[in-house]
């Protein structure tokens, strides 16, 4: 059975309309004749997207139950089994309840295109894998569902859903998109035009990519070779010599003439790394590519123009810039050259010679060393002077039990020996002079250079080239094997620094280190300044006495014109520097996610700080009116001249005014307590505190007959603030008060565990989830479906983060039987404990409701649109007094 067809619609965002765009596409089909099934589609109460679904046939989706909560899933087998021409699924990324067949929604849409079905669905760019954290950076929220990129490009279809970031915040702003209730926090968090514009840009680059491959695939596919200028592709080839910067300037300028030119450079070294080119130039070539919004590619190749024209046509290059030819005049009788070789050769792409002031004036080599060593160097001139000779003496005085073949035997393997010891040219030597001896003292007429017979001489010349050759092979294998053992080593170098990549390691001196250790180096230091004329400054050296400046050291590499790796110890040669040019990237690179994760996570504060102050005005905004307008009701009550109250009204009255006042003064307490924990500034005054000063305190605020106490005497005493811990006692003991079943009491109970003591505050309420115990304690947030009450959810938040200004811990357990038990565990006052400061209570992406379990992620179904954002370390928070209306 062939595999059915996969078409997506990409979006930048929620709301852009993928989904309607794919029901539109299923009507279209279904007017067309095909067999058109709704397998799973979210309108998440879209009024014109409820409409573009009227009359498609839907499959109905299959129930489940989680954690005692009911949801629904797609029904993968009755898609199957119902065999539709075409099934439209929404939601690629989505995570399917837990017990579900398949974890995630792409791997159901997997079976239905094995059975030979086509399959529409959509995604957003943010669920893209590789995308994640580039989104996550952009605007503060990370996305928990991600699809493997490769799901997405083995799609036969991906159509980009485009709208603009100003029109789709006016689609929010009618009501389109959310609830009028959520629009106002996404216009302001998710949905700013900023975050808005570079997801944007991330879905048309991605798309774009997608369609040069697609291109790239079908030009394969067809064996089309010419060239496709459907943009313009300029690569320019470096040499590594000075005209470098010009050719780049130039091919630039080029590129910008028109629309969505790209510049690529190019350099083409040698299999044997034998080359002219410096390393810190291409270096610099490589900064000006990349400041120039172009890419850097190095390829190795023995011919030149092959090479180049190779790799032209492999990215679908419609131009090539070369420099002229810096060789001398007389240079030309050895070829025609690069540039005249690749202008021949080119066919359809267009050749740009670009003079320069360094044409014409010569291009030096640097010497061909030898791979051998100096050791064998010595051993084979050695010989070279004395084997000869001696072999010479010994044949001469053993005359008459020889004859000239085996002389010539013999010096043709003292030959071979040296060739095999010291390489080339001790043998070449080693061969010339044999050759001297042999005629002079073995072939007839002896003691003169003149040879008698023609078949000495035949004899004489095959021994001059076998000796030759054998030196020549020697010499080469040599070098090969040099080169091998080099190329392993860097290969395993580079496959070091690309796993480290690939892991995402960012420890600076550890690569410093492995830097210093590969090469051999003293000390190695990362050098970086802001302008030309301003100092270096090292952020990050390794080894003793590194480098404070690029000049001072034995190797330097620059990374940019901002950015140098020095090295102290000796000097490197040439075929080192390579590999040490990806060394100094890679710390660039390093030093670069440095900077980002710095930026990213005061982005995450400067957001956290916006977060909040939009929960505290809306707290304001509905949490305190509600016992301001009691009050208010009952002075207005009061104070009527025309009304007579009876004492029991007037009491009544006034028990309501204290009633709010006492709310409002617990509402505002919780507030400005979260206010102090998120700036920083709770310094608690630790000491030694026995606990059962402090509990009798935290009770105040509830029934003398609702808590049980188990503090035993023999405590030790703990290092905390007292009034801090008489507070974060209180919340939690009204907290479990407050849904502890009426009539039963809430177990208080303390015991030392090693240097720490616990105090246990369980009740026999409902108890909370698994998968809710850490949100519980985020600010401004509610768990499940619970009603909006009276308090703004502070009271659990700030309870954690008081504990955790006094070191200590304050964690949900379940209580056995059924309950949630609150463990406080602080330190004992054996030690001395500082002051801790207060940690901010910040969370690191949103909240997501209890029953939308495996919703696709997008900020519509999490609280970085809500009313309130996201904050805390958990979830959301339980209060004390009448804060706690609002919780489980």
């Amino acid at each position: 059975m062939a595999r059915g067809k996969l078409r997506i619609y990409l979006g930048a965002a929620p709301g852009v309309g993928k989904t309607y765009a794919m029901l539109g596409e299923g009507q279209r089909r279904r007017r067309r004749g095909s067999d058109v099934v709704v397998g799973f589609v979210e309108c998440h109460g879209r009024p014109n997207t409820e409409e573009v679904l009227d009359g498609l046939e839907t499959i109905p989706r299959q129930r489940m139950t989680h954690r005692g909560g009911s949801f629904t899933e797609m029904d993968v087998d009755a898609v199957i089994a119902r065999r539709p021409r075409i099934a439209l699924v929404d939601e690629l990324a989505h995570t399917n309840v837990p017990g579900s067949r398949n974890a995630k929604r792409w791997q159901d849409i997997e079976e239905i295109l094995d059975a030979g079905i086509d399959v529409v669905s959509t995604v957003n760019v943010q669920h893209l894998e590789s995308l994640n954290d580039v989104v996550e950076s952009i605007t503060g929220v990370p996305q928990r569902e991600t699809v493997p990129d490769e799901v997405v490009r083995r799609a036969d279809q991906i159509e980009l859903v485009d709208m603009a970031p100003e029109a789709l915040r006016r689609r929010m702003a009618h009501g389109n998109v959310y609830a009028p209730e959520k629009v106002d926090a996404a216009l302001s968090n998710y949905f700013r035009v900023g975050n808005l514009t570079a997801l944007r840009e991330l879905a048309l680059l991605w798309t774009a990519d997608r369609v040069d491959e697609y291109l790239q695939q079908y030009r394969n596919e067809h064996q089309i070779d010419a060239t496709w200028p459907a943009r313009e592709r300029i690569v320019v080839g470096l040499t590594g010599g000075p005209e470098g910067e010009t050719l780049l300037r130039r091919a630039a300028r080029i590129a910008s003439r028109g629309s969505g030119g790209e510049l690529l450079a190019v350099y083409i070294s040698r299999s044997d790394g034998l080359t002219g080119a410096s390393p810190e130039a291409l270096a610099r070539q490589r900064a000006l590519v990349e400041s120039l919004g172009g890419t850097f590619h190095s390829v190795v190749g023995e011919n030149v123009p092959t090479a180049l024209l190779s790799f032209a046509r492999g990215v679908n290059a419609t131009q090539i810039v070369l420099g002229s030819s810096r060789r001398k005049p007389w240079q030309y009788l050895f070829g025609p050259g690069v540039g005249a070789t690749v202008a021949a050769q080119s066919g359809d792409i267009d050749t740009h010679i670009v003079t320069h002031e360094h044409a014409g004036v010569g291009r030096v080599l640097r010497p061909i060393r030898s791979p051998l060593g100096r050791g064998r160097h010595i051993a084979s001139w050695a010989v070279t002077v004395i084997g000869p000779a001696a072999l010479t003496y010994t044949l001469d005085a053993t005359r008459g039990s020889h004859g000239l073949s085996t002389a010539m035997l013999l010096f043709l393997t003292l030959t071979v020996a040296v060739a095999l010891i010291g390489g080339l040219w001790a043998s070449v030597l080693t061969a010339v002079v044999s050759s001297f001896l042999l005629n002079y003292y073995f072939t007839p007429p002896l003691h003169n250079l003149t040879i008698r017979d023609p078949e000495n001489m035949l004899g004489l010349g095959v021994f001059v080239f076998v000796a030759l050759s054998v030196a020549s092979v020697v010499d080469l294998a040599a070098r090969r094997t040099h080169q091998a053992a080099r190329s392993q080593a860097e290969a395993q170098t580079l496959s070091f620094l690309a796993g480290s990549v690939l892991r995402g390691e960012q420890a600076l001196p550890a690569l410093l280190d492995r830097v210093r250790e590969t090469f051999a180096m003293e000390s190695v230091a990362l050098l970086q300044r802001e302008e030309h004329h301003r100092p270096w400054l090292c952020v990050g050296s390794v080894g003793p006495h590194p480098a404070v400046r690029p000049e001072d050291a034995d190797v330097d590499v620059p990374v940019s014109d901002s950015l140098a790796l020095a090295l102290s110890g000796r000097v490197l040669p040439a075929e080192d520097r390579r590999v040490l040019g990806a060394f100094a990237a890679q710390a660039a690179v390093v030093l670069e996610r440095r900077k980002l994760v710095a930026e990213a996570a005061e982005a995450r504060r400067l957001a956290e700080g916006n977060r909040i102050r939009t929960a505290l005005l809306a707290a304001v905004s509905h949490d305190l009116r509600t016992p301001l307008a009691a009050i208010k009701a009952s002075v207005s009550s009061l104070r009527a001249e025309d009304v007579s109250w009876s004492e029991e009204d007037e009491a009544e009255l006034l028990a309501a005014i204290e009633v709010g006042a006492d709310r409002l003064d617990s509402l505002i307490g919780n507030l400005l307590d979260m206010s102090r924990l998120q700036t920083g500034t709770v310094t608690p005054l630790m000491g030694a505190i026995g606990l059962d000063e402090i509990v009798p305190g935290a009770l105040m605020g509830v029934a003398e007959d609702a808590v049980a106490l188990d503090i035993p005497e023999t405590l030790p005493a703990v290092c905390a603030d007292a009034g801090l811990l008489e507070r974060v006692l209180a919340n939690v003991i009204e907290n479990a008060v407050k849904h502890n079943p009426a009539g039963r009491r809430v177990h208080v109970s303390a015991g030392a565990l090693g240097d720490r003591v616990e105090l246990r505050v369980a009740d026999r309420g409902p108890g909370v989830p698994d998968e809710s115990k850490d949100r519980i304690f985020e600010p401004f947030q509610r768990l499940g479906d619970a009603p909006k009450g009276n308090g703004v959810g502070l009271g659990l938040a700030v309870a954690r983060g008081f504990a955790e200004a006094m070191d200590g811990t304050l964690t949900p357990e379940d209580t056995p039987g059924g309950g949630l038990t609150m463990v406080l565990a602080l330190r004992t006052a054996v030690r001395v404990v500082p002051a801790v400061a207060a940690a901010s209570v910040g969370a690191d992406g949103p909240f997501e409701t209890v029953g939308s379990v495996g919703s696709s992620g997008s900020p519509a179904s999490s609280d970085a649109v809500g009313s309130a954002g996201s904050a805390g370390s958990g979830g959301p928070a339980l209060s004390a007094g009448s804060d706690m209306e609002e919780q489980r």
